[in-house]
């Protein structure tokens, strides 16, 4: 039995389909934030379109010998690369009709997320090292990510909410979240790039804690995840709702599993520890609603 929980558990790490669920749950979080009930074919493209374009990207950096990869996840995926050929067309494909049933600014807007998400990992340019993406110029790798799913997750709902049902948002209030998103999940990128440090300054990636060392990109993510609490209470005009409570007490969960990270850095911990925060984060908000 536990061996095939194990199996049915690596199956939704590894495949991508929980950082699906993820974004999912993060468009969720916007909705619940400027209360509107969710449009399902938003979060079915951001299931979609996070799940094919995680999947894309591993496959195009496909290592020469995979099953010798020191990573799980990686020896995982080219061992079933058949099946996760098939879902990342199947879900590229399904973004096809979804774009479509869009309002034309959420297109231009998404047009605009595909340049970057599909740059990040396609080897667009010459280096002396052979070809590289967008992901290998200095201090962008970092950026790039927080960026795509800040405005696939934030801004892409807010559009949608006022061309189709014409909700009023101010503008004020759309910054604000969008800060606030981008600095809780930049805090969440920056103990990835401290897992692959080894590897990033063999690549000559330009990193964070590559940058700055592994130490100050931890106290770095701290100072990023207090901002975000700040920003909450500017939200509400420094009301504590239960939004407040339930958002910060995630952050702080955060940052301590950020800082717990430095001895934890098995895959299962960062893919579904810390990534799962994104869907914590959701939950609580729900959760901390109903008292």
């Amino acid at each position: 039995m536990k061996k095939y929980l194990q199996a049915a558990f690596d199956a939704l790490l590894f495949s991508n389909v929980f950082i699906a669920l993820c974004a999912v749950a993060q468009g969720l979080v916007t909705f619940h934030i400027i209360g509107a009930e969710p449009v399902y074919v938003v979060l079915a493209l951001l299931f979609a379109s996070t799940l094919g374009l995680y999947n894309f990207c591993i496959l195009i950096i496909r290592p020469k010998r995979p099953q010798t990869s020191p990573y799980r996840r990686v020896r995982w995926f080219f061992k079933h690369h058949r099946l996760m050929v098939t879902i990342t067309i199947t879900c590229l494909l399904a973004l096809i009709p979804l774009f479509f049933m869009l309002a034309n600014s959420s297109k231009i807007l998404l047009i605009g997320l595909a340049v970057l998400s599909f740059g990040y990992g396609l080897p667009l340019f010459s280096s002396k090292g052979g070809k590289s993406g967008l992901r290998n110029i200095p201090g962008l790798k970092a950026i790039l990510i927080t960026v795509v799913w800040t405005l696939s997750c934030v801004l892409l709902p807010i559009m949608e909410m006022q061309d189709t049902l014409h909700m009023n948002i101010p503008a004020s209030t759309t910054w604000i979240i969008l800060a606030k998103r981008f600095l809780f999940i930049a805090a969440l990128t920056v103990p990835f790039d401290i897992r692959d440090l080894f590897n990033d300054r063999i690549a000559g990636l330009k990193t964070i804690p590559v940058a700055f060392g592994e130490q100050k990109a931890y106290l770095f993510c701290q100072f990023l995840l207090a901002g975000h609490i700040l920003l909450l209470l500017l939200l509400r005009n420094y009301k504590l709702t239960s939004d407040f409570y339930a958002l910060t007490l995630v952050s702080i969960l955060t940052g301590w599993l950020i800082f717990k990270s430095a001895w934890k850095r098995n895959e299962y911990y960062y893919f579904f520890y810390l990534d799962g925060v994104l869907i914590l984060q959701y939950l609580a908000l729900v959760i901390f609603e109903l008292f």
